[in-house]
């Protein structure tokens, strides 16, 4: 009888050892003091590209360096640098029909230096018609590895601007050219298309932390969060012009530092954690895209996305939802260890917002790893959403608190090897 008590009392002693650790690693105030240096005015909205960006992977690097985590595969330091190709039209002169074409009706989705296109056979073509859902055509092109000539109604020139805008951006070195042209003809006879970019290199970075595992070390766990946002842009009625991004993603990026100092500390993982600030989600998530190119996906186990938890979620504190709940059993596995907590994650409730494919799980997700995003936004009445007034006085430091923890609880079952999440289905 004895015995069985020394046992309980032992058990007991171990949980409350758990409970103090954790509160003393993962408080309000450590996620403050985080959260005010990520998303104070002098970061200047950690655009990529600018310095100020620079400033925040310094900063995350130096806390990663505070937890002793080690760099990642063959990298010199925390930064896993990559290089970039931006393509700028210099000249754009065609004819669909008798449609002259230029820089008002054509955008470009390429890296090379000039295209030029003879005749509607040259390219593959692709027509968004006026009642088509243009996001739903659009986007999956992107990743589609081939010439595409994309015949845009009219009806949808809104969205076409964005196109262009995103035509300007960075992108991975490609062989493929996309194009395309806004027009009231989408099944022309005749067409012709010259074009030729300015092109130049650009740099980013993800910053990237490792925490070996024990007797799984070949067996990984990622926890990752965007640092990266808006940047600098035009003032509001208040004359401020800095998008803080206190809560996207200075938020997920302070939970992904605050998890790696406690993982750390506690040294219990037998499979190897990976901790990641993701660049460029704002972007086209090149960061995330990046860092999936390095992983051998099948190595990795799970993957932990945070994105803007830094305010109530629709069921109020202690929740948050995890996007793509019903694509693997990876949520619930994570309330299974909250048992007994107050905490709850619940599936997403915005799935027309298609949130699962907007964030930086997205790309190791279609590789068939489980990775989520875990996240409070209420996506449908979030009014600082790329604002200026996404700023910390924003935010709940204590909520924030509690859901990190729930993460930190909710995840040591994978971490230590016990539980593997099943696999979502691969992306054909």
């Amino acid at each position: 009888m004895k015995k069985l008590l020394l046992i309980v009392a032992t058990g007991c002693i171990s949980l409350f050892s758990f409970g103090q650790n954790i509160n003393e690693l993962i408080n309000a105030t450590e996620v403050e003091r985080i959260e005010r240096t990520l998303s104070a005015d002098d970061m200047l909205g950690r655009k990529p590209f600018t310095p100020s960006i620079d400033k925040a992977a310094d900063f995350i690097a130096s806390e990663f360096a505070k937890s002793k985590l080690k760099w990642y595969g063959n990298n010199k330091s925390y930064f896993q640098e990559f290089s970039m190709v931006k393509a700028k039209p210099v000249e754009i002169i065609g004819m669909l029909d008798n449609d002259s074409l230029n820089s008002t009706n054509v955008a470009v989705n390429t890296t090379s230096a000039e295209i030029n296109i003879q005749s509607l056979k040259d390219f593959e073509v692709v027509l968004v018609n006026k009642d088509d859902d243009f996001s739903k055509i659009v986007f999956p092109l992107f990743d589609i590895p081939k010439n595409l000539l994309i015949l845009v109604d009219t009806a949808h020139a809104r969205r076409f601007k964005g196109m262009q805008r995103f035509g300007g951006n960075a992108k991975f070195p490609s062989h493929v050219s996309q194009v395309f042209v806004l027009t009231a003809h989408l099944h022309p006879n005749s067409f012709q298309l010259h074009i030729k970019n300015q092109i130049s290199a650009q740099y980013l970075k993800n910053v990237v932390g490792v925490l070996p595992g024990k007797s799984k070390k070949t067996e990984t766990v990622v926890f990752s969060g965007h640092y990266d946002h808006l940047g600098v842009g035009k003032p509001n009625k208040d004359q401020d012009s800095i998008y803080n991004g206190a809560n996207d993603d200075a938020a997920g990026t302070t939970a992904v530092i605050m998890l790696a100092n406690y993982f750390s500390k506690l040294k219990n993982n037998e499979r190897t954690l990976i901790f990641v600030a993701f660049t460029a989600e704002e972007m086209g998530g090149f960061g995330s895209r990046y860092f999936s190119q390095q992983e051998n996906a099948d190595s990795v186990m799970a993957l932990f996305n945070i994105e803007m938890i830094g305010t109530e979620s629709k069921w109020g504190t202690n929740s948050a939802y995890i996007t793509g709940y019903e694509k693997s059993d990876m949520g619930k596995i994570l309330q299974a260890n909250l048992i007994n907590s107050q905490f709850h994650f619940e599936p997403d409730p915005y799935p027309t917002q298609n949130l699962f494919y907007r964030s930086d799980n997205a790309t190791l997700a279609a590789l068939g790893v489980p990775a989520h995003t875990i996240s409070t936004s209420k996506m449908d009445s979030e009014k600082f959403y790329h604002t200026q007034e996404d700023e910390i006085e924003t935010l709940d430091m204590n909520n924030m608190a509690e859901i990190i923890k729930a993460i930190a609880m909710s995840s040591q079952s994978i971490i230590s090897g016990k539980d593997t999440p099943s696999r979502v289905e691969k992306m054909k």
